[in-house]
């Protein structure tokens, strides 16, 4: 019998994962991480089976954006944790906290055992914050700093190699004495100074939000802030809803659309103060470089860490939390008037008019509906591609992390697994993902996983048998149509095979129809939207 006062490395590392509110795991096991598996459970953390590390990764992102616990995925050696590398490299530019668990061949045995056996590290170290083995008699330590590193400053994934033997060892039970959390920092000192009064005689200021405030929580401060001041609100796609989209001052998202972009870039450019709050430009294009000039306009930054990206400069520069930051700057400073000439009210009805939502039919029209049709509460999430451009634009958002996606690393077929993710967090709040065929198909495996889970998230799809966005690109040049249509195939059959409801439907009361009997279902559903090629051209 083994004593009591001691408990194996994995129970270390489980636990650790348990007090930073961890509650689900997802993954594919293999020999390698049995005994991982097991700490997980027993400290409270259910298991989830998925039917690829790709996939399993972002349904754990899909988690963390609901509960705010660090996601967990879980692969067993060599082909297993090589799976989830992709959606790996899309955590650490997506900023989302990920503790990656790979399952690894004993140091000693990989001296003279090739099988299987290739540097986990060596791959995971480029795309992570921070790449360990796990090693017995510092397990415990091992363990707090990946949540720390993964969770604090700009979230982001950890890697740690779980060898098979270390897993079992037996360790003290004892844990270390916790680490302080670090104080809140805001700014200060004569900086802050010329801040205020850059505030206090600004007469067409801008915020840019970003993801670094949704991190940071700042979604009431904004909101308070920016209607004290009467300031217009631009968020980045990751940062959607911190400002609630039917809010007078919010001019929704930007950085992915050229249409929306035509209106927002020159409305940037008439403004004397440009207050840039948690912006990270990683998800921007290439039209946001350098989208103002601090010789001529006050630019101030607000960041969880330094410029070192270079595609914008400002001319004060503050590394401090957004909810402080925002107290500091607004604190002794007066409103004034602002925007006096109707520019918010002239640039908000201009890029409405942009995004029309009356069309007969078309990937408009599916948004259009679904925004109507599903409840305001209801969290989306959707995939890359042209319909991601379009619906990023249209459809509103009330709350942060309303509308996940990958939006850095932009990889296709994530909206599926993302909204599994969110939907296992709050099983009775309505999720829809919108993917297009493509990426449906990449990922259609998982709709066994929605099944076996009982959930009963809708699955839109935009059927148009094309790579839409690729071949609008490729007739933009004018070449040759190669290698970006496919079949069509019969999706709503695919969602009835896997255990679900199906429907397609090529019209608005058809998609109603559909979309009234899915919130109803007690199943998971897929709705098959046939539109015409081409829909988008014009569009986004």
């Amino acid at each position: 019998m083994s004593n009591p006062q001691t408990i194996r490395a994995a129970d270390a590392l489980a636990q650790r994962l348990y007090r930073a509110g961890c509650r689900h795991a997802f993954g594919m096991p293999g020999g390698e991480v049995l005994t991982l598996v097991d700490a997980l459970e027993a400290a409270g953390i259910r298991f989830i089976l998925a039917k690829h590390e790709n996939a399993a990764a972002f349904m754990a992102e899909g988690v963390y954006h609901r509960t705010g616990a660090p996601g967990i995925l879980v692969a067993t050696v060599g082909p297993g944790a090589l799976n989830g590398v992709n959606a790996v490299a899309n955590a650490h530019q997506d900023r989302v906290p990920l503790i990656v668990l790979a399952g690894a061949v004993d140091a000693d045995e990989a001296q003279t055992y090739t099988h299987q056996v290739l540097d986990q590290q060596a791959v995971f170290r480029p795309i992570t914050k921070a790449s360990f083995s796990l090693v017995p008699g510092a397990a415990h330590v091992i363990a707090d700093k990946a949540v720390g590193i993964a969770t604090e400053g700009r979230p982001g994934p950890v890697h740690i190699d779980v060898p098979i033997t270390v897993a079992d060892a037996r360790i003290s039970a004892e844990a270390p004495a916790p680490r302080a959390d670090a104080a809140i920092v805001a700014p200060a000192g004569a900086d802050l100074q010329t801040a205020r009064g850059w505030l206090a005689q600004a007469r067409r200021p801008v915020i840019v939000a970003g993801l670094d405030a949704m991190n940071d929580a700042a979604g009431d401060a904004l909101v308070a802030f920016a209607e004290k001041h009467h300031i217009p609100v631009i968020t980045t796609y990751k940062a959607k809803g911190l400002m609630p989209e039917d809010h007078p001052l919010c001019l929704g998202g930007a950085g992915l659309s050229p249409l929306a972009d035509r209106h927002l870039l020159p409305f940037l450019a008439r403004a004397d103060l440009i207050l840039c709050l948690g912006y990270d430009p990683i998800e921007m294009r290439t039209g946001w470089r350098d989208a103002w000039d601090p010789r001529t306009q006050n630019v101030i930054d607000i960041t969880a860490e330094p410029n070192h990206h270079f595609m914008h400069q400002s001319g004060l520069n503050f590394i401090a939390d957004c909810n402080a930051a925002l107290k500091a700057l607004s604190d002794g400073v007066a409103p004034l008037e602002t925007w006096a000439d109707g520019g918010i009210e002239s640039t908000k009805a201009a890029l409405a008019a942009a995004f029309p939502k009356d069309d007969v039919w078309g990937p408009a029209a599916v948004i259009a509906t679904c925004r109507d049709i599903l409840p305001r509460n209801t969290l989306a999430t959707v995939d890359s591609g042209a319909h991601r451009i379009l619906l990023s634009q249209m459809w509103e958002c009330y709350e942060p992390r309303g509308l996940t996606q990958s939006t850095a690393l932009c990889t296709m077929g994530c909206a599926i697994p993302l909204a599994m993710g969110a939907q296992v967090a709050e099983l009775d709040r309505p999720v829809v993902s919108f993917s297009g065929d493509a990426g449906f198909l990449m990922i259609a495996g998982e709709l066994s996983t929605a099944a076996e889970l009982g959930l009963r998230t809708v699955f839109v799809v935009f059927v148009d048998a094309s790579l839409s966005l690729i071949e609008l690109k490729q007739r933009s040049r004018q070449l040759t149509n190669h290698g970006v249509d496919f079949a069509r195939h019969d999706y709503a059959a695919m969602g009835q095979a896997f255990g679900g409801a199906g429907h397609t439907v090529t019209n608005r009361s058809e998609l109603e129809t559909a979309l009234s009997t899915a919130l109803a279902a007690d199943t998971f559903t897929v709705i098959a939207a046939v539109i015409d090629r081409g829909g988008y051209d014009g569009r986004i």
